[in-house]
């Protein structure tokens, strides 16, 4: 970022006036050979760069977060699968070792856009009592431009550092699809894929380490990420039906004043199609929609959801149902 190139600049600058100051005294005029001297070259730039530490790097946010279980409307099955997969082991080691019951490393989560993949990622931390870092799939090759292998090698270390930890890396197809390490990305992705399952595969010296992943595509996955070790726990997230988008509704409303003639179940029937997230943004529009009309109102009325709803259209894809390694 902008303050690590200035950093970069005045190291590369330091690192010339410490080559010649013993050249110059202070009671005397420096001398025009020395003058000459102080030109900041190439070399000195590429040898600050060794000494300055993208700031990226030492930001790892290590998250603690609020969302819990009861946050997520529906999704019932996936919550209980993330219990035995996440939950258990890191709550109840020595049950599982009693029983000799080797947890899994790593859990892909996949389903729809919207559906509340990150939500139940952060639900299961909470629950867990576990730290959170979070990765999107982009900023490896982005926020970590040039410092890629480095950045997942530094999340792994915080994880480390900060254990029990969940770290989370959504959009993982970005970074390890089957198309990945072609000739336009100079192999860079294909570099990442193999640090990050260096890393995974190097967890069973780990205590207290798990890692999930979310993606929307299972199906274009690197299949070396999905072998026995790595991510082979799969968790459907599945699109929510009419009992789940009225959990999802109940939750979005709880906190909002509700006049009498909003009927929660009939929305649930008119939404199909729709996921948590279109279900989340349709509730908070028809909040908005009242305060437009009304500074002053008191309650949300059923015909600001119906007008919601017209503006606010499913924008999710089912996901392939038919992936042939799961």
């Amino acid at each position: 970022v902008g303050a690590d190139l200035e950093s970069l600049c005045k190291e590369a600058a330091m690192r010339v006036l410490r080559r010649v100051l013993p050249e110059i005294k202070v009671d005397e005029e420096i001398p025009k050979e020395v003058l000459k001297k102080m030109i900041v070259t190439k070399e000195d730039f590429k040898n600050a760069l060794k000494d300055i530490q993208p700031s990226a790097l030492r930001e790892v946010l290590v998250q603690v977060p609020n969302v819990t279980y009861d946050d997520i409307g529906g999704l019932e099955k996936a919550k209980q699968e993330l219990r035995e997969a996440v939950e258990w082991p890191l709550k109840y080691p020595e049950k599982f070792k009693e029983f000799g019951i080797k947890p899994p490393k790593g859990i892909l989560l996949y389903g729809s856009p919207g559906t509340g993949k990150t939500l139940l990622a952060k639900a299961v931390a909470n629950e867990s009592e576990a730290n959170f870092i979070a990765i999107k799939g982009p900023e490896l090759l982005s926020k970590w431009v040039g410092e890629s292998e480095k950045g997942v090698r530094e999340v792994f270390r915080k994880a480390r550092q900060t254990a029990p930890t969940i770290v989370f890396f959504d959009e993982i197809d970005s970074i390890a699809s089957r198309r990945t390490g072609s000739e336009t990305d100079s192999g860079v992705t294909q570099r990442v894929v193999n640090q990050l399952l260096t890393e995974i595969d190097g967890l069973e010296e780990l205590q207290d380490v798990v890692v999930i992943a979310a993606t929307n595509r299972p199906d274009i996955l690197d299949p070396a990420l999905l072998r026995p070790g790595r991510f082979d726990r799969h968790v459907k997230v599945e699109d929510p039906d009419k009992e789940a988008r009225l959990a999802i509704f109940k939750v979005h409303t709880k906190n909002m004043p509700l006049a009498d003639d909003v009927d929660l179940d009939e929305l649930a029937e008119m939404t199909e199609g729709y996921v948590g997230a279109d279900i989340e943004a349709i509730c908070r529009e028809a909040a908005m929609l009242t305060l437009r009309e009304d500074m002053n109102a008191k309650e949300v009325p059923m015909k600001n959801f119906k007008k919601a709803m017209k503006k606010i259209k499913p924008k999710s894809t089912m996901v392939e149902e038919q992936v042939q390694y799961l």
